[in-house]
C-alpha cells in the first residue's frame, strides 16, 4: 500500500522553529513602524513576481517567509504606521494579532454547533450589547464589517415592515418600499438596498445641514411625500460619524419620527458609535440605545485586525426569523456536538464563518474598555489640535466643522478653484509617495479637500505638527515650481 499523505510536518522543532522566525519578524517591523515610511508603492519587479504560474511543489516555510519579508511585508496599506490617516482604517494591535494566529489554528467553523467559539462569540456579543444599552434579550452576529452588518440588519427590517410576505414572495409581493439616510451617509447602504432587491434609487438622500447632519424636517417631508406617492417607507439610517466629516445625526429627533410613523431606526456607528465609551461624548450617543438595529467595527477604533465588525438587533426573534432556514442535514440535537442552538447560521446569511470572535476577546480582555476609550478620546483631541494648526495657517483653510476626529482641510493660493483642487490632490499624492504621511481626499461643498481621520493608537502630536508643515512645503514647492497642476 502506497504511504498515505497527510499536511502535518515530519519535523515538529523545525516547524516550532519556522514558526519563531515568523513571530521575530512581525514583532520587529511592529517595533519599528514608525522608522519606516508611512506608504511604498509595490514595485513592478514585485507585481511581477505575484505572476507566477500555478505551483506543483511545495516549497520549506523558511523559504517562504523570506519571500514574505522581502516581496509583501513592505508594500502593505500602511495603516500601522503612526501617520496613517487616510479613510477610516485601524492600526491592530499585538494581542489581536495573536488571537489571529491562535483562531487559525483552532480552525473553527463559527456557524453553529457546540463548541467554544460560540460561546466566545456570544460573550462578545453579550459585552455590545451592554456598551450600547441594547436588552439582554437582543441578538446580535460577528461580520466582516459594518457593510455586511448593513445588509443583515435591513434584511430584517424589509421583513418587518413590508406588510406581505417579502421573505417568501419577493419584493413585489408589497408596495415599493423606501428608506432614507442623510446625503453623507455611507454607500454601503444603498448597496445593501440593491443586494435586497430595493433598488438604490429606493434609498432617498436627505440634504444635511451645515454641520452635516441630516435635517429631521426634510426626512419628515420625504416620508409624508412617499407615503402619498404610494411608497412604503420602512427604514431611516441614522449616521454615527459620517465618513467624510465626522458628523453625528440627532439621533433623538430622528428616533421621533421612525416612532411617530412606524419606521425601524438602523444605526451606521462604523467607528464613530464607539465613542459612546467617552466622557466627551456618552450623553450625546446615549440616544443609540433607541435604535432597533446597530452595525459597527472592531477593526477601525478597537484596532482589531481586519476583519471584525457586528450587528447587534433588538428584536431576536425577528432576526433570527430572517435568516433561520436549516436544511434536514443541519438539524440541532438535544446533545453532543449538533446540539448548542441557537446556531449563528440563524442569524445571518454564512454558513461557514471564521473565529472572528476570539481576536476581539484578546484585544479587549487584554487591553480593557478603559483604555480603549480612553485612546479614543484622545484621538479626538488630536483632531482638535490639528483643527488648531490649521486655522494658524495663513495658507490653510478648515473646510469642515471638527466634531470626532475627522480633519478637512485644503491649501490654497490665489488661484482658481480647479487649480486648488488640483494642488491640493497633488500634495495628497506627494504625502503618500514619499512615504511622509497618508491621509485621502474627499469632497467637500464641490471641492476637493485633503481629509485626516485620525483613529491611530500610535499617532503623537509632533506627527500632526509634521503634516501640517509638510503639507505646506510641498504645496509651495508645487506652486512654485509651476507644476501642470490639472495633470
Amino acid at each position: 500500500m502506497d504511504e498515505e499523505l497527510t499536511l502535518d510536518p515530519i519535523d515538529w522543532k523545525a516547524l516550532r522553529l519556522s514558526f519563531q522566525i515568523a513571530a521575530d519578524l512581525c514583532i520587529s517591523n511592529m517595533e519599528a513602524v514608525r522608522e519606516g515610511p508611512v506608504w511604498e508603492p509595490t514595485p513592478d519587479r514585485v507585481k511581477a513576481h505575484f505572476k507566477e504560474a500555478l505551483p506543483q511543489e511545495g516549497a520549506s516555510l523558511n523559504t517562504l517567509l523570506r519571500d514574505f519579508e522581502e516581496n509583501i511585508l513592505p508594500y502593505g496599506t500602511g495603516n500601522g504606521h503612526p501617520r496613517f490617516w487616510g479613510w477610516v482604517h485601524g492600526s491592530g494591535s499585538a494581542a489581536g494579532a495573536l488571537a489571529e494566529m491562535l483562531a487559525g489554528f483552532m480552525n473553527s467553523n463559527v456557524g453553529g454547533r457546540d463548541h467554544i467559539a460560540n460561546y466566545v462569540e456570544r460573550q462578545v456579543i453579550d459585552w455590545c450589547k451592554d456598551i450600547f444599552n441594547f436588552p439582554a434579550s437582543a441578538s446580535g452576529i460577528l461580520t466582516s464589517g459594518t457593510s455586511m452588518g448593513t445588509l443583515i440588519a435591513l434584511n430584517v427590517a424589509r421583513n418587518e415592515k413590508a406588510g406581505a410576505d417579502v421573505q417568501a414572495l419577493g419584493v413585489s409581493a408589497g408596495r415599493r418600499m423606501v428608506g432614507y439616510a442623510s446625503a453623507e451617509a455611507h454607500g454601503c447602504n444603498s448597496k445593501a438596498f440593491d443586494l435586497l432587491g430595493l433598488g438604490r434609487q429606493s434609498l432617498r438622500m436627505i440634504a444635511v445641514d451645515d454641520r452635516f447632519r441630516l435635517k429631521p424636517e426634510t426626512l419628515r417631508e420625504n416620508i409624508s411625500a412617499d407615503k402619498a406617492a404610494g411608497f412604503q417607507p420602512f427604514v431611516v439610517i441614522a449616521s454615527v460619524g459620517t465618513v467624510n466629516t465626522g458628523a453625528i445625526d440627532d439621533l433623538v429627533a430622528i428616533a421621533d419620527i421612525c416612532r411617530a410613523e412606524g419606521l425601524w431606526l438602523h444605526i451606521d456607528g462604523a467607528f464613530g458609535g464607539l465613542a459612546r465609551l467617552t466622557g466627551r461624548f456618552r450623553a450625546e450617543l446615549e440616544p443609540m440605545s433607541l435604535a432597533d438595529s446597530i452595525a459597527f467595527d472592531f477593526h477601525k477604533w478597537f484596532h482589531v485586525p481586519y476583519d471584525a465588525g457586528c450587528v447587534i438587533i433588538k428584536d431576536e426573534v425577528a432576526h433570527r426569523g430572517a435568516f433561520s432556514a436549516r436544511r434536514e442535514y443541519l438539524q440541532s440535537t438535544e446533545s453532543g456536538l449538533a446540539g448548542g442552538a441557537p446556531w449563528f447560521c440563524d442569524y445571518g446569511p454564512e454558513l461557514s464563518r471564521g473565529f472572528r470572535a476570539l481576536k476581539v476577546w484578546f484585544t479587549l480582555k487584554s487591553y480593557g474598555i478603559k483604555r480603549l476609550a480612553a485612546l479614543i478620546e484622545q484621538n479626538c483631541t488630536q483632531a482638535k489640535k490639528l483643527e488648531a494648526l490649521v486655522q494658524a495657517a495663513p495658507d490653510l483653510e478648515l473646510c469642515a466643522p471638527v466634531h470626532l476626529n475627522i480633519v478637512c482641510f485644503r491649501m490654497v493660493f490665489d488661484k482658481d478653484g480647479k487649480a486648488t483642487d488640483a494642488l491640493n490632490k497633488q500634495i495628497v499624492a506627494l504625502l503618500q509617495t514619499e512615504g511622509i504621511a497618508a491621509p485621502s481626499t474627499t469632497t467637500i461643498n464641490g471641492e476637493t479637500v485633503i481629509r485626516v481621520c485620525i483613529t491611530n493608537h500610535r499617532t503623537r502630536s509632533d506627527d500632526l505638527t509634521l503634516l501640517v508643515s509638510e503639507t505646506r512645503r510641498l504645496g509651495v514647492l508645487i506652486n512654485s515650481q509651476d507644476v501642470n497642476l490639472g495633470a
